[in-house]
């Protein structure tokens, strides 16, 4: 074969090879998903966003943005929301990222949990700016996330806790004095009396009115009662009217305190007391119930002279049965000085119920509060006299 026919064969082969190169080449794999290594929420979504809505094992909570930024719980009676939590969980939100496409198929994606636990942000004008629904946690970490009903499922590194209870978003904080600026303190006692304690500064030792004799102030007590009295939450909220709560109110212990810029809060503390109530008798074997089950004076005599032949006079009644209710649960009240301070108007809303201990760890007694006061000082002893210069004799 000549030259030159050898070389327009070959070219014909190559150009043949690359057309069916081009022919049967593979498509061009889809595009990445241009949400993968980029935060769960966008920030711009964080900012519009007025209504946080959090939804899990059929409870649902939402936290709405005020004017001046604060948050509220409006399905908690509309208390403020705790700002470190919902700041916690925002941080976990957008230091999120979406790691991985795990499926589009429907059957993986059915295995993977997703049922009605949801995250979802939402505008002024109730419009959805973010809404994810998390399936289960993956083994290696984080969290399997599905957006709205897109048929994909993807792999977050989320690690986010999703609190639906709107009680556990609410501030528990009533009242938080530091016991630095407090200048003075009524302390009562539950058999009545009182004593007032108070210092010039807050470096100055506490002293009390009309102390006893030879006795001071024990200044770590006074320390747990502030402690106890002006750092209240709650653990729970009730009506106004409860009983608990009402009869609360009526056994209170009423301490007020004053701050060293001249302001008066009142701490009420109280809990329905322990009662003995007459017990009421087991049923009879003929249905009766109480006194009637038991009969008359002349009856119980009748029944015990036909047992023994003659009547029992001395013989003594039965003594009543009384058993004992527990105290209620405790119950705190605070009313401000300063009249814009929150916890007024918390106040109108609720009954707040606090901790046992904060009631249970004051002191009953007037004397607790007293230790014997340290001997005075020895007066310093005088300096002895220096002695006398002799003046020499003069000579006659």
């Amino acid at each position: 074969m000549k030259l030159p026919t050898l070389v327009v064969s070959v070219l014909v082969l190559a150009a043949l090879s690359v057309a069916v190169f081009f022919a049967r080449r593979p498509a061009p794999p889809p595009s990445a998903d241009p949400r993968l290594n980029q935060p769960l929420v966008a920030r711009d979504a964080l900012e519009k966003a007025v209504t946080l809505r959090l939804a899990d094992a059929g409870k649902t909570v939402e936290l709405a943005r005020q004017a001046d930024g604060s948050w509220k719980v409006p399905s908690y009676h509309d208390f403020p929301a705790d700002f470190t939590k919902l700041s916690g969980f925002v941080g976990n939100l957008t230091e999120a990222k979406l790691q991985r496409l795990v499926t589009s198929s429907p059957d993986r994606i059915a295995r993977l949990e997703f049922k009605d636990t949801k995250i979802e942000l939402l505008d002024a004008a109730g419009k959805t700016l973010f809404a994810v629904t998390l399936g289960k946690n993956a083994d290696a970490g984080g969290r399997y996330v599905r957006f709205g009903d897109e048929p994909k499922a993807f792999l977050a590194n989320l690690n986010a806790w999703l609190d639906a209870d709107a009680k556990n978003w609410a501030n528990a904080e009533l009242l938080n004095l530091k016991a630095d600026d407090i200048a003075k303190i009524e302390i009562p006692f539950p058999e009545g009396g009182s004593v007032t304690v108070s210092r010039a500064k807050k470096e100055d030792p506490w002293t009390a009115e009309n102390a006893p004799g030879n006795q001071k102030i024990k200044a770590d007590k006074i320390g747990q009662i502030l402690n106890a009295v002006g750092n209240l939450r709650f653990t729970e909220t009730t009506a106004l009217d409860d009983a608990n709560a009402k009869s609360a109110f009526a056994h209170q212990r009423l301490f007020k305190l004053e701050t060293f810029d001249k302001k008066i809060v009142q701490v009420g503390l109280g809990r329905k007391p322990e009662e003995k109530k007459l017990k009421a008798p087991a049923p009879a074997a003929d249905g009766k119930s109480g006194p009637a089950a038991l009969g008359n004076l002349a009856d119980l005599a009748k029944k015990e002279e036909s047992k023994s032949g003659e009547a029992k006079p001395d013989d003594k009644p039965l003594a009543p049965e009384f058993e004992t209710l527990p105290a209620g649960p405790v119950f705190a009240s605070v009313s401000h000085g300063d009249a814009a301070a929150p916890v007024n108007a918390l106040m109108a809303k609720r009954a707040f119920q606090i901790a046992d201990y904060a009631f249970t760890s004051l002191p009953q007694k007037a004397e607790e509060l007293f230790e014997p006061a340290p001997p005075p000082a020895p007066p310093a002893p005088a300096a002895p006299a220096a002695p006398e210069e002799k003046k020499p004799e003069t000579k006659k």
